[in-house]
């Protein structure tokens, strides 16, 4: 148990640095003070429960992750889909970190409704052809084609009206990106 606390301040620092975020930052998102958050990072404070829960919300990690808790069980997750928006989302990832979502979008959803928030987001379309609106670009991607992008741009995917999309979907907040290499054509080139 106390090897296992020991390792608890080395994982909050590093899942803070992932972050990028400072001890000042923490503090002010967390309500825990600097000087507690330096001290557990240091090992010089024991972690509880009332430390990490804040920590692990404000990171966006289960707690296991912070303390390490051993893997038990069935590793499947059973995660429920869901109606979001008349699209069916279907989790492939528990909460905190980059979330993977496979989506089924109608042939209804083709009247592009550009938004913006923070993260980054790969798409990769398992069936059917998906409309892609980033800012004055408009793309149809199909089959076993993939895109990714700063959700900072505006951005809106959806069905191309001709039938229904199946995408798997990778949203990571800022500091979690996915890399993926495109290749260009020559006729993209000369642009």
């Amino acid at each position: 148990m106390a090897a296992a606390l020991d390792l608890v301040g080395p994982r909050l620092r590093r899942v803070r640095e992932q972050r990028g975020v400072t001890l000042t930052e923490v503090a002010h998102l967390t309500g825990i003070s600097k000087s507690t958050l330096s001290r557990l990072e240091n090992g010089q404070r024991r972690p509880s429960l009332e430390l990490l829960l804040p920590l692990a919300q404000t990171y966006r990690v289960p707690i296991d992750d912070l303390v390490g808790a051993p893997d038990v069980g069935d590793p499947r997750i059973r995660l429920k889909p869901r109606r979001v928006n008349g699209r069916t989302v279907l989790p492939l990832t528990r909460p905190g970190g980059i979330q993977a979502w496979k989506i089924v979008i109608p042939t209804s959803q083709s009247e592009p409704k550009p938004r913006t928030h923070d993260g980054f987001e790969w798409l990769y379309v398992l069936s059917g052809r998906m409309r892609l609106v980033m800012g004055d670009q408009d793309v149809v991607l199909g089959v076993g084609e993939a895109a990714e992008f700063d959700t900072q741009v505006p951005h809106w995917f959806g069905s191309t009206g001709d039938g229904p999309a199946e995408v798997l979907s990778i949203f990571g907040r800022p500091g979690e990106r996915m890399h993926t290499h495109a290749q260009t054509t020559t006729s993209e080139s000369a642009h």
